[in-house]
């Protein structure tokens, strides 16, 4: 974050409203110190942006379609400092509890910016929040999760929950198979499954985690074991506990 004041600080507005981006543009063009490098009118743009720019600040609205506010902060590597925009109350209030620099409820003035940008400015770390702590309490309010994100280096995939057919840890990345296609995304298997249904996905394996909707039957392996036999054919190791909890599920 520059620290002093003739310092310019690079600034990308998210919203997918053009009246509420053009609202933005004209207050901060006002401020000598905001120099805004970008204008996404959806999250999947923001994403890509925030990657090309690396900005010091993001105006961000929460409620858009296809990806969110949050979902957008889920899938970046940078952490700029962030002043949530939206016409929800509710929003407005989550956006401060998991401290955010800032929230503004639209329409937005030019007052009540300046001292969003101020108070940026002044923070010592520049206002930036640990993005992965406001995802994370983000998520845990909105368990379970409908769909699950990946990015694939300048794409993004969104897997509705309910057309995943199984998932199985790969190192430090979980493997997510859904309709013929692999997602590989950094996140370990255990953490997908505190956030998936548990009604619908079934640890069955150490190594894998299955939707049972899409198991067609169980075959007995050797030792005793089982294989779960999926609709695209796919074979998936049953373990004992794994046997017990997916009984559990189906009965």
């Amino acid at each position: 974050m520059p620290d002093t004041p003739e310092a310019t600080l690079k600034a990308i507005i998210v919203d997918d409203e053009e009246l509420a981006r053009g609202i933005l543009r004209e207050h901060l063009e006002t401020r000598p110190d905001v120099e805004i490098v970008a204008e996404c009118a959806n999250g999947f743009e923001a994403v890509k942006a925030i990657g090309e720019h690396k900005p010091d600040l993001l105006l961000l609205d929460i409620q858009m379609p296809r990806l969110d506010g949050f979902e957008v902060l889920e899938l970046i590597e940078h952490n700029p400092a962030v002043i949530f925009v939206t016409a929800y109350d509710e929003y407005a209030l989550k956006a401060f509890e998991v401290h955010a620099a800032d929230y503004l409820l639209k329409p937005v003035s030019a007052e009540r910016l300046n001292e969003a940008l101020n108070r940026v400015a002044r923070s010592p770390d520049g206002g930036r929040p640990q993005v992965a702590s406001v995802v994370e309490q983000v998520k845990r309010e909105s368990l379970p999760v409908e769909r699950i994100l990946v990015r694939d280096g300048a794409k993004v995939h969104v897997i509705p929950a309910k057309k995943i057919d199984y998932i199985r840890a790969r190192d430090d990345y979980a493997a997510i198979w859904s309709q013929g296609r692999e997602y590989l995304k950094q996140e370990t298997l255990t953490a997908l499954e505190e956030q998936l249904d548990s009604g619908l996905f079934v640890r069955v394996h150490r190594s894998c985690l299955l939707n049972v909707e899409k198991l067609v039957r169980l075959e007995p392996w050797a030792k005793g074991g089982h294989l779960a036999v999926m609709a695209d054919g796919t074979k998936l190791p049953v373990s004992r506990s794994g046997y017990a909890r997916l009984r559990s599920a189906l009965s």
